[in-house]
């Protein structure tokens, strides 16, 4: 657990830090609330190092919330170097909060981690690379991205069919292309993601279909 040190964030804020990282939740819920309705730059900081550690979901939502509500060149500098962090949550909401911010300064950082190993991590990075990437530049994304397909279980493959879908029509070619991989694991998430992209409200038929054809294919395939 990380203890945010509240003297490197200004003692008047003191109180807010210590409320940030309380042991009730909606305590927390509310400090988070509180720093993003007066914005001061002085907490980023304390924002960013909680979410790093917060174990819950509203909590870290409100988080990235106040961090969106201060200036983007004062976070997002903060937010690239938390991607080094060697804590998988620390990236990963740092991912979340520089989609969200959507400062395309970030871009190169982002999409340099759609390739890594931790499957959250990846799973951020996809969504964020897809959020910030350069007019012009989906198909690229897209047959990049495209190397990841047949990647981990059901929900890994969801994550990543939602994230190409994303990219538009640039995506259907690279998924014809992928259509006609040696690797039948590949080939089944390729097609299921362009069902998706066909229908992007049937992603309660697809996760049911891609289950039973990545159990049928195996992981080893």
């Amino acid at each position: 657990m990380v203890v945010v040190n509240t003297t490197n964030h200004g003692g008047q804020h003191a109180h807010l830090v210590d409320a940030l990282a309380a042991a009730d939740p909606s305590v927390r819920l509310r400090a988070a609330l509180a720093v993003g309705t007066r914005p001061d730059p002085q907490l980023t900081d304390a924002l960013i190092d909680r979410c790093a550690v917060e174990p819950d979901f509203f909590v870290r939502d409100m988080l990235t919330w106040a961090l969106c509500r201060l200036p983007a060149e004062i976070t997002v500098p903060r937010l690239i170097r938390e991607l080094g962090s060697d804590g998988s949550q620390a990236r990963s909401q740092a991912l979340h909060t520089l989609s969200k911010i959507g400062d395309p300064i970030a871009w190169p950082e982002v999409s340099a981690l759609v390739h890594v190993q931790d499957d959250e991590v990846a799973r951020s990075a996809w969504r964020a690379a897809v959020a910030l990437v350069p007019a012009g530049d989906e198909g690229a994304l897209a047959a990049d991205l495209a190397t990841e397909l047949g990647r981990g279980e059901l929900q890994m493959q969801l994550s990543l069919s939602r994230a190409l879908t994303g990219l538009g029509e640039a995506v259907l070619p690279v998924l014809d292309a992928a259509g006609t991989s040696p690797n039948p694991r590949v080939r089944a998430h390729a097609d299921a993601t362009k069902q998706l992209w066909h229908d992007p409200d049937g992603g309660f038929a697809l996760s049911h279909e891609l289950a039973k054809r990545v159990a049928a294919i195996g992981p080893d395939a």
